[in-house]
């Protein structure tokens, strides 16, 4: 099917304009992201329809996002892996949230571990994007914990909330996302302006 879907939109483009090798590669490429997002988020909420919990995840997505442009984090290679983690993130992370009777304390220090993890570890780049100016990490991991403190306050001021569970989940999803562990299991390069820089003094 993505192979069809692929050769149908490059054939459709050609007909219309001349792309040259090289660019058909890049086209592919980004028809091949667009592809892969769909039929996730396809999948995704199929399961969240199935469970009952559309709304709740429409929400996760969002709240997670926003958190995501500033901290970034880490994108599986495959797309068999990216539909496991968005599984095990949007659909498991949310369930457990909703239905697990968590005391405050134990939302504070979820709350309290992961605002560390992102004065940690946000933001975290990957090999195909390096974040190589060291002005724009800091802004960007100021940004994400502003972000996260937000949430945070949203969090206790809202308590036994519809969005409660919400934006914890979102929160804990980034905090996963930017554990240098995980770029590890997956066998990825952490800090990859470090490797960008390298090679530029080279």
């Amino acid at each position: 099917m993505k192979k069809k879907f692929l050769t149908w939109s490059i054939n459709s483009i050609q007909k219309y304009q001349f792309v040259s090798e090289e660019d058909v590669d890049k086209l592919r490429y980004g028809l091949e992201g667009i592809y892969l997002t769909f039929t996730k988020m396809i999948i995704l909420l199929v399961l969240a329809v199935i469970l009952g919990i559309f709304k709740e995840v429409c929400c996760v997505l969002v709240f997670f996002n926003f958190i995501r442009f500033t901290g970034f984090g880490f994108h599986a290679e495959k797309s068999s892996q990216c539909l496991v983690l968005s599984i095990m993130n949007f659909i498991m992370i949310p369930l457990f949230f909703i239905h697990a009777p968590l005391s405050q304390i134990v939302i504070q220090i979820i709350c309290i571990a992961c605002i560390v993890s992102y004065l940690l570890f946000a933001p975290a780049d990957t090999k195909k994007r390096p974040l190589p100016n060291k002005r724009k990490r800091i802004i960007r991991k100021l940004a994400t914990v502003g972000i996260g403190l937000i949430y945070c306050i949203l969090v206790f001021s809202f308590p036994n909330s519809f969005f409660q569970p919400l934006l914890l989940s979102a929160m804990v999803i980034q905090a996963i996302a930017i554990q240098p562990l995980l770029y590890m299991l997956f066998k990825q390069p952490y800090r990859n302006y470090r490797w960008y820089l390298n090679g530029l003094n080279t």
